[in-house]
Formats: structure tokens, C-alpha cells, sequence
């Protein structure tokens, strides 16, 4: 077999077997999720990011399998090294957001769906968040309004998470109304 014949069949079972990995982790990630009863946003969230690093293995994997040298790929994987570094220090830059979306998920207490002020000095906002993007967070204001306020703008300032009453006493009453079913059904034994 020639060499030319074998690099497009290394390629195809690559892409193969990329296309399982890719399920698969779907799959394995929102089901694993599911049972620590992580919100649906957090784990579309989890499952871009993984599906991001497979993609950046495949892509070294052709790479190599297409004739790159280990220098020419060491270069590209330092290059996103880099990219990466300048952007955790960078202020304004879109990966500097990407960077902050993913400390924010990971890291801040603030979810879908809380009521959160930004205290800024002169521009407070104050709004329940209704999604978290790569870039952006949507704030919806008690007026209807939709403000999108960077993901590095929310990273720099200080945010105040104000407490949401119904979801309060909702999260009050779930656990003791399944605690009394509880009762009931082992006394009824």
C-alpha cells in the first residue's frame, strides 16, 4: 500500500473514531451531570469544553498522521500556549473573555436564573441572568430589558448576588415536602 492510501485511511479511522469520542462523551459527561444535578446550562457548558480539547487532539493527530514534524507541531501547540496565557492578562481581547466564561463557570456562585448587581460606580446594572455565554453574560432587567455585559467586565467588578424569595422558599419546601412523603410512606408500612 502505497503512502499516499494510508494516510487517508489513518484519516478516516481518526475522524471515526473522533465522531464516536464525540457521542460518547455527550453522553457519558450529561448523564454523569444529570445525577450530581448540575443545571442544564452548566453542562452544555462542560460538554463544549471537552468536545473543544478532543477537537484539539484530533487536529494534532491529522497533523502528524499528514507529515508535520514534532517541531512544526510543538510549535502550534506552544503558539495556543501562548494565545492562552496572553489571554487570562489581556483586558479587552474576545479570548479574554472565553477565559473569563470559564473562571466564571467554574469558579463564581453566581447561576441562571439569580438576580445579580453589578456594582459598578457609574454604571450599576442589576438583572436576573438568563444565559452565560463564551462572550457574554444576558442580564434581564425588571424593565424586559435584555443588557449583554462582558464576561471580563463581570470577572473586574464586584458583583452582589441578591437572594430570589420564591426560589428561596421553593428550595425550602422541595426537601421537607420529600421528607414527609418519605414518612408517610414508611409509617404506612
Amino acid at each position: 500500500m502505497n503512502e499516499l492510501k494510508i494516510q487517508i485511511l489513518e484519516t478516516l479511522v481518526t475522524l471515526f473514531l473522533y465522531a464516536i469520542a464525540f457521542y460518547i462523551t455527550k453522553n457519558i459527561i450529561d448523564n454523569t451531570l444529570k445525577k450530581a444535578q448540575l443545571h442544564r446550562a452548566r453542562r452544555k457548558m462542560i460538554i463544549k469544553v471537552t468536545h473543544l480539547f478532543i477537537s484539539i487532539a484530533v487536529v494534532v493527530l491529522l497533523a502528524g498522521i499528514w507529515g508535520l514534524e514534532q517541531k512544526e507541531i510543538a510549535v502550534f501547540a506552544s503558539t495556543i500556549l501562548t494565545v492562552l496565557g496572553i489571554a487570562f492578562f489581556a483586558q479587552w481581547s474576545l479570548l479574554s473573555n472565553i477565559t473569563s466564561s470559564l473562571i466564571l463557570f467554574f469558579t463564581h456562585p453566581m447561576r441562571l436564573g439569580d438576580t445579580i448587581k453589578i456594582l459598578d460606580k457609574d454604571y450599576p446594572m442589576e438583572g436576573e441572568v438568563a444565559e452565560l455565554t463564551y462572550f457574554f453574560v444576558h442580564l434581564k432587567t425588571k424593565d424586559g430589558e435584555t443588557i449583554t455585559v462582558p464576561n471580563s467586565l463581570i470577572f473586574q467588578k464586584s458583583v452582589s448576588i441578591i437572594v430570589n424569595q420564591d426560589k428561596k422558599m421553593f428550595e425550602k419546601a422541595l426537601p421537607n415536602k420529600l421528607i414527609s412523603t418519605d414518612i408517610k410512606e414508611n409509617s404506612a408500612n
